[in-house]
């Protein structure tokens, strides 16, 4: 038997693939035949027999295959890796955005597990988070170099999801030229200033990008508003370009909030129409209750607070308080813009969460708008789970 083996799945447990899902977890194995390395490509069997795809075998993680195919016949190469690298580009392509940041490759949901790619200006970064990415790591270079026009190719695959695999963090440059220190894009008409090295994911919030827009809208006849878990700014950003009055943007990162004044320098907005708060977010919003500091609009953009199924009722109550705050500052007819970014809460539970709060706040609430990922971070259809972000725009009386 080749080393690259088979795995063959307990009885029923094959429904999954069957629609699609690209997961197969550790529970679901019967037993691994063969002797298949991380990374290697194996083939997934059913219990009766029935051949049902191939994926890349990962140990020494809960998922423990990520399908590359659900054809049993197709094999895992490098023309493979080809094609679902042109499609990414070509949906992309398709989309007519109005920007030079965007991602270039969504994971599981472009068909390649793992992979994740985002375009900034003339520059890729690209985070291999599984072994299967980890194997072609270098024809996958090569053929970004092939398919996408850049000036360089520079890795950020120092996630914390890469240890459960397995894997070290690693980082640096691996094609082409060193991205400059900041790199400028823009959106629309707003620009930005992107670190790449050091930035949170890999350098912006891209998935943010329709909610900005969205916020744009909300913003305009907006007194004071506050940006929580600011970042770099680009709520801010966006607020102030639209004519909200004043911005406060707090966040735990002075460099983050640094980055913020530069790109509202950049975007000819003055820094005294608000305030950059460096701070514990939670304790910088206790501190406005307790002096009754109120606002019309809230923006929460928290970072995700449940990594694993273990640690899903420890961050719904972190959701919750920092929702409940929030809701405390509103001044009546205000609106409240709230995210959660953790793929473990679905959005039923993100809405009750934030509907207790509102009870506990003792405000009433209403859903005036849904918000999400944009078309560039698109979701496979038997993949749920690609549907991480989740945003809820909440009048309040």
């Amino acid at each position: 038997m080749s080393r690259e083996g088979r795995v063959v799945l307990k009885a029923g447990r094959e429904r999954s693939l069957e629609r699609r899902h690209p997961w197969v977890f550790s529970g679901a194995v019967a037993r691994v035949e063969g002797s298949p390395r991380p990374g290697d490509t194996v083939a997934l069997v059913a219990d009766d027999g029935r051949p049902l795809g191939r994926g890349a075998y990962s140990p020494r993680s809960q998922i423990v295959v990520r399908m590359w195919s659900f054809d049993p016949d197709e094999p895992v190469d490098r023309p493979l890796l080809r094609r679902r690298l042109e499609h990414a580009l070509a949906l992309r392509g398709s989309l007519g955005l109005e920007t030079d940041a965007l991602r270039v490759v969504n994971a599981e949901s472009d068909g390649l597990p793992g992979l994740v790619v985002d375009r900034y200006a003339d520059h890729l970064v690209c985070q291999l988070l599984s072994t299967g990415p980890e194997r072609w790591r270098a024809t996958l270079v090569e053929l970004l170099g092939e398919l996408a026009s850049a000036a360089g190719i520079y890795e950020r695959s120092d996630a914390a999801v890469r240890a459960k695999e397995g894997l070290e963090p690693r980082t640096g440059l691996l094609a082409g030229a060193e991205p400059p220190e900041l790199i400028p894009i823009h959106e629309g008409r707003r620009r930005y200033l992107v670190d790449v090295r050091g930035g949170h994911k890999t350098g912006f919030y891209l998935d943010q990008r329709d909610a900005r827009r969205r916020l744009r809208r909300l913003a305009g006849e907006a007194g004071d508003v506050l940006d929580a878990f600011a970042y770099t700014g680009g709520f801010t950003v966006a607020a102030l370009s639209a004519g909200a009055a004043r911005v406060t943007s707090v966040d735990a990162s002075r460099s983050a909030l640094d980055l913020c004044e530069r790109n509202l320098e950049l975007n000819g907005l003055p820094p005294d129409r608000g305030e950059r708060i460096e701070g514990d977010v939670f304790k910088v919003l206790r501190r406005f209750r307790d002096s009754r500091r109120t606002f019309d609009l809230v923006v929460l953009d928290p970072p995700k607070f449940i990594e694993s199924r273990a640690q899903l009722e420890r961050g719904s109550r972190g959701y919750k308080d920092i929702n409940l705050l929030a809701l405390k500052l509103l001044l009546p007819g205000g609106t409240l813009v709230t995210f959660s970014c953790s793929g473990l809460m679905d959005p039923a539970l993100h809405q009750k969460i934030v509907a207790d709060a509102a009870v506990d706040a003792g405000r009433e609430a209403r859903i005036i708008g849904r918000l999400g990922q944009p078309g560039d971070h698109p979701v496979a259809l038997g993949f749920p789970e690609g549907a991480y972000l989740k945003g809820l725009v909440c009048r309040v009386a």
